[in-house]
């Protein structure tokens, strides 16, 4: 495995770092390492694809609510 130095991190971040790490019951290291993977698995946004289903969603007939829990299924689905 390699290793990582990152200098200069603003000290609130590495506070918000610690304090979501203990929430987690993870080490620091082992936090930002789940970070990084998160980010570089990431799933790119196709920004014309995502309006284009907002559109439709405001053109959907009245019989349809958009909630909130709605709209985060539709972020996590990531799809238009």
């Amino acid at each position: 495995m390699a290793t990582l130095t990152i200098k200069n991190i603003p000290e609130p971040v590495v506070k918000r770092l610690k304090q979501q790490a203990a929430a987690q019951h993870r080490s620091l290291n082992f936090q930002v390492i789940s970070f990084l993977e998160q980010m570089t698995h990431s799933v790119p946004v196709d920004a014309d694809a995502l309006l284009v289903r907002a559109r439709a969603l405001r053109r959907a007939p009245k019989g349809i609510k958009v909630t909130d829990r709605l709209l985060e299924e539709l972020k996590v689905v990531g799809q238009p």
